[in-house]
């Protein structure tokens, strides 16, 4: 490590943190401030997904699971929610080609029995 190194990763860190805010002023971290969802999901007939919703001038997707449990996924292109949306199956769809290639966070916590 040179001695540069520590300042590259202040700044990186600090341009993640300006990218993030501006992406969505909603989107926050938890530990902080809770998420408020004011993106309208539609109801999917599915057995691990409940509603998607979608943000076309924010490009975010928002899922609610069967557990409870509420997700945005950040810089989701609007044919990746046209192509959910018309899947067969919408879990084979969201496992194959949203869950880990997005940023996401986390709007709400499952539920436990």
């Amino acid at each position: 490590m040179n001695a540069r190194t520590p300042s590259l990763f202040s700044l990186l860190c600090a341009l993640q943190f300006a990218v993030a805010n501006s992406a969505d002023d909603n989107i926050r971290s938890e530990a902080c401030n809770p998420v408020i969802s004011h993106i309208p999901r539609s109801r999917v007939d599915s057995n691990a997904i409940v509603s998607i919703g979608y943000s076309k001038r924010r490009h975010i997707l928002e899922i609610e699971f069967v557990n409870g449990a509420i997700y945005r996924y950040l810089e989701v292109a609007p044919s990746i929610y046209r192509d959910l949306m018309s899947a067969d199956s919408k879990a084979r769809y969201y496992v194959a080609n949203i869950k880990g290639n997005y940023p996401s966070v986390r709007v709400r916590p499952r539920v436990k029995p």
